[in-house]
């Protein structure tokens, strides 16, 4: 799917079917709907995708200590750039998303 289909898609009442558990994360964080978001970055904590929404989410309510633990268990560095860059850029890593 394109990146404009997913984020066309947060108007609709559901993700689109068949996404990945970090695409519905995504899709949920997308709408501003933390705690399903919090719970799908909580069901795989040894994905690395995983832990990147994890580490998205606690920046996002402005817990940055949890937030950097979680980057460092993503493998990535610690973010600091707007929530909305780093919504995008975690979307279009996606390996479901075409550009």
């Amino acid at each position: 799917m394109t990146y404009e289909f997913f984020v066309a898609s947060l108007a609709a009442p559901e993700p689109p079917a068949g996404v990945s558990d970090v695409l519905r994360g995504l899709w949920h964080a997308g709408r501003q709907e933390w705690n399903p978001a919090h719970q799908l970055a909580q069901a795989n904590e040894q994905d690395a995708l995983h832990n990147w929404l994890h580490a998205y989410l606690h920046r996002q309510e402005g817990d940055l200590g949890n937030a950097a633990y979680w980057y460092r268990r993503a493998g990535r560095p610690v973010v600091t750039g707007p929530l909305v860059q780093e919504w995008e850029d975690m979307v279009r890593a996606q390996p479901d998303i075409t550009s």
